[in-house]
């Protein structure tokens, strides 16, 4: 095998991509691959995943089989990479979508060595003929997109997944790659003992996309809730996610009627119209795909702004997975599901008639998309500690929980009863059957163990069920007690619940929402959103020629320049392809292919309305105040640390305030939040916000450090001065 140990990732990376840095472990997962290690990513949804195979597939020779589990999605793909290059035929897709004279194209492309990327469905994969064909061909290496599908306990089985291996042994062994973005530790090592690749080198990036906000809302007049939810964010793309085809048809229809741009998209549907709508959505001729549960979306959008769930996921990986499709480009992110326990009365009703081991999955995989639902704590640290990633942060303000938090109380009697009724029937059952004894429920499995002569029967009656399963949810969280996964979820006390029974301690334990009634709550928080420093009115130009030229080609407007290139350009007013090139995610082969018309449009409005351009201003001191503002505005927007940009700026921190308070000062607003949040706590920053806001007279630095005093220094009281300017004065 060819040494790639000592290429330049970085050029490739700009080369094909237009992009400067790498993101999390993406360059060490692409080194691992180039050095023919089998590699096991689990990399949430937006994290980047498609690149760790799409740069080695291009660097190393021959052609990578890529095992996607999505048709649409890998039509989505195919176009992605061939908006980068100027070669048509350097990927494709082989499925059952194309015709006998499109097969013989693609064989033919790969055959001459053009195409370095080819996708196959898994079923494409196990037929004879193509197993036959793809023996002749150098294949780079093999990459399993969406890897949980080959896991029972993960949340989109598929049994042809559990193939692979076999197969990939018939064509001709290759480095394997196996990618998710959904996978407890459980469904990880089914993934690596089905692919043979137990000694694969894994890279596991955080699940936390603080970008999304979580929310929960009671059913009730739903409709006419996501109509209003929708109007409200008008223009903006968006999915609503339903449990039935006939309830897809329903909503769409209902969204069309109230001047909502929407389609449907459900695997009844015939294929072209699923396809014709799926491009409507992508090229923006409607904003609101309505699709099943079920079927899912192989939709590689990066400006989904919200994802609405009219009924519950059947899982926590499901819900994880639909929700990551949106604020994928880093921006705004809302995340709004409907819960009614009906609907998972419904999904336990799907269920009846499979074996008896996929109803025990099924259950328990649905009682803890209940738990997550009816939970009152932070949404981002019940859903980090499902995927075994801990999260320390006691309020993540960005889900409803933590922005609209509930009653705390004492809860250290409840949790000791609790471990002490697990510990009374052996650890030997489930959670649902810990709540029935200690609620005092009598049914016959519980006469039949006798636990109804148990001292602690009937000792928690007093509270509901809901009460009972949500401390040994906080148990869960405390790590007091675990499940035993093998054992469909038995619960046994740790080493920590242990300790605990011998030396209890105070712990605050927050009320569970009931879920019986409609709330009257209207609250249309938006969570994630970010502000920007480019030409708002130039941004608005280059969005609609990006439209058109996406239109003329039928492509997505992201496969042409995604947002955050669009905002680049408006913040640095490139003119010439040169300059393009240099924006972010603006490579050369794009800069080539599509930016014409771009820095034609850019030039005419930079001379109309007479912009000095940063890359114009002669250097002098003046000047030099104007081009740090830019860099430090677009810093700030990337939420740059501030010890970084200083480096960038060779300044000291002072300096950087005193920056930053000008142009705060002139009417821009700055969002420093990410900062504050390293270096102030909670309290010391709330002080000095409410004195800005309630005591002070002039508003200055030397007003506010002698009425604060001693506990506060000058630089904590110019960020939040900054932060209070920025907020209430712009």
């Amino acid at each position: 095998m060819k040494n790639y140990a000592d290429i330049s990732l970085i050029e490739y990376l700009k080369k094909y991509f237009g992009f400067n840095f790498f993101k999390g472990n993406q360059e060490v997962i692409i080194r691992s691959v180039l050095s023919g290690h089998d590699t096991f990513v689990l990399m949430p949804t937006g994290g980047g995943k498609s690149l760790c195979y799409q740069l080695p597939a291009m660097i190393m020779e021959g052609t990578a089989i890529i095992i996607s589990p999505l048709i649409a999605l890998m039509k989505n793909q195919v176009d992605a990479m061939r908006g980068f290059t100027e070669e048509e035929g350097i990927a494709h897709f082989l499925n059952s979508s194309l015709n006998k004279t499109q097969i013989t194209r693609v064989k033919e492309d790969i055959l001459s060595g053009h195409t370095k990327m080819l996708y196959v469905a898994p079923e494409s994969l196990t037929k004879e003929e193509n197993v036959n064909f793809f023996k002749q061909l150098k294949i780079s290496f093999y990459a399993v997109d969406e890897a949980h599908c080959i896991s029972e306990w993960g949340h989109d089985f598929r049994p042809e997944y559990r193939r692979i291996r076999t197969i990939i042994a018939q064509i001709g062994m290759a480095p394997i790659i196996a990618l998710t973005a959904t996978a407890t530790p459980k469904v990880q090592l089914d993934i690596q003992k089905n692919l043979d690749m137990l000694d694969a080198n894994v890279f596991k990036s955080s699940f936390n996309r603080t970008n999304l906000y979580y929310e929960i809302r009671p059913k009730g007049d739903t409709l006419k809730e996501i109509i209003k939810f929708i109007k409200a964010n008008d223009g903006k793309s968006g999915i609503v996610y339903c449990l039935s085809r006939k309830t897809v048809e329903e909503i769409a229809e209902l969204l069309k009627i109230n001047g909502i741009k929407a389609l449907p998209y459900h695997a009844g549907m015939d294929s072209t119209t699923r396809s014709n709508n799926q491009d409507s959505f992508l090229l923006e001729d409607v904003d609101v795909i309505v699709a099943t549960i079920a079927f899912g979306m192989g939709i590689d959008k990066p400006d989904v702004r919200f994802v609405i769930h009219y009924n519950i996921p059947k899982s926590l990986e499901g819900y994880y997975q639909e929700t990551g499709r949106a604020g994928r480009d880093g921006g705004e992110g809302q995340c709004i599901l409907f819960y009614d326990y009906k609907d998972i009365q419904k999904l336990e009703k799907f269920m009846q008639g499979k074996p008896l081991s996929e109803q025990e999955i099924g259950k328990q995989l649905l009682m803890e998309t209940v738990s997550y639902a009816e939970s009152s704590i932070c949404r981002r640290k019940l859903l980090l500690h499902y995927f075994g990633e801990e999260y320390n942060i006691e309020n993540c303000e960005n889900c409803d929980n933590c922005l609209m938090p509930k009653v705390q109380f004492e809860g250290s009697e409840y949790l000791k009863l609790v471990l002490e009724t697990i510990l009374a029937v052996k650890e030997r059952f489930k959670a649902e059957y810990i709540v029935q004894i200690i609620s005092g429920t009598t049914n016959s499995t519980i006469k039949s163990y006798e636990h109804d002569d148990l001292d602690l029967f009937g000792e928690g009656s007093e509270k509901s069920p809901r009460f009972w399963s949500s401390i040994i949810r906080k148990a869960l969280i405390e790590e007091f007690i675990n499940k035993d996964i093998e054992n469909y979820g038995l619960l046994y006390l740790t080493e920590k619940g242990h300790q605990f029974m011998e030396n209890p301690y105070p712990i605050m334990v927050t009320q569970d929402r009931e879920f019986d009634e409609n709330d009257d709550d209207d609250n249309n928080h938006i969570g994630g959103g970010k502000g920007g420093a480019c030409d708002e009115e130039l941004l608005a130009m280059l969005k609609h020629e990006c439209k058109s030229v996406a239109k003329k080609l039928n492509l997505p407007p992201f496969v042409i320049f995604q947002d955050p290139s669009l905002e680049d350009m408006a913040t640095q007013y490139p003119i010439t392809i040169d300059e393009l090139k240099n924006c972010q995610g603006v490579g050369e082969g794009k800069a080539r292919k599509y930016g014409k018309t771009f820095v034609e449009l850019i030039k005419t409005y930079v001379e109309e309305k007479e912009i000095i351009r940063p890359q114009d201003m002669v250097v002098k001191s003046i000047v030099n105040k104007s081009i740090n503002k830019v860099f430090i505005i677009q810093s700030i927007d990337k939420k740059i640390d501030f010890a970084d940009i200083c480096r960038g700026k060779d300044m000291d921190i002072l300096s950087l305030l005193d920056e930053i308070e000008s142009i705060v000062n002139s009417g821009t607003k700055l969002n420093i939040d990410y900062y504050i949040d390293e270096v102030l706590d909670d309290d010391k920053r709330d002080d000095i916000f409410d004195f800005f806001r309630n005591e002070a007279e002039l508003g200055t630095l030397d007003e506010a450090m002698e009425a604060l005093g001693n506990d506060y220094d000058e630089e904590e009281i110019r960020l939040v001065r900054i932060k209070f300017m920025s907020e209430l004065a712009n």
